[in-house]
């Protein structure tokens, strides 16, 4: 019991940290409800256009905080690991697409240009709310007795 609360609460501490994580600088000081979430789909990529909030990448962050809050209701670990591949691949295909955007990815340079803390948040988060799915235990399995051995009835 101590193992699934312990993962959950790291879980929802995860979850937390993504939904946070695109209100913060992703990269060059734009934040992440800056990228809309279909711009990580589409063949123009990552585009100047500021989309609305719930269009932008918060989206599937907000998915993966409502997938952890049902895991540590259900004590489910696999719900829980779903949730954080669900924010590391987010996170990891933005990278992707920026990358090709701009030719390469910078990591703090000078006057806050490259990846911000936001960014780092995601990452963060993601890896914490797979740590809490390795840590939690999951549902207990009923326990069955063995069936006792049958005797063949000679007629």
């Amino acid at each position: 019991m101590l193992r699934n609360a312990l993962g959950s609460l790291m879980g929802l501490i995860g979850a937390a940290a993504a939904v946070w994580s695109p209100f913060r600088a992703w990269y060059d000081g734009r934040h992440g409800r800056d990228y809309g979430v279909q711009e990580l789909f589409t063949s123009a990529g990552i585009t100047g256009h500021t989309p609305t909030l719930l269009a932008s990448i918060l989206l599937p962050y907000l998915f993966a905080a409502v997938l952890t809050l049902c895991a540590a209701l259900l004590r489910s670990r696999l719900l829980m690991a779903l949730a954080g591949l669900v924010v590391l691949g987010f996170t990891i295909l933005w990278m992707v697409r920026q990358g090709q955007a701009v030719g390469s990815l910078s990591v703090g340079g000078d006057g806050g240009r490259g990846l911000g803390d936001g960014l780092a948040n995601a990452l963060g988060a993601g890896a914490l709310i797979l740590l809490g799915a390795a840590v939690m235990r999951g549902r207990p399995t009923p326990r069955t007795r063995p069936l006792p051995p049958t005797t063949p009835v000679s007629g």
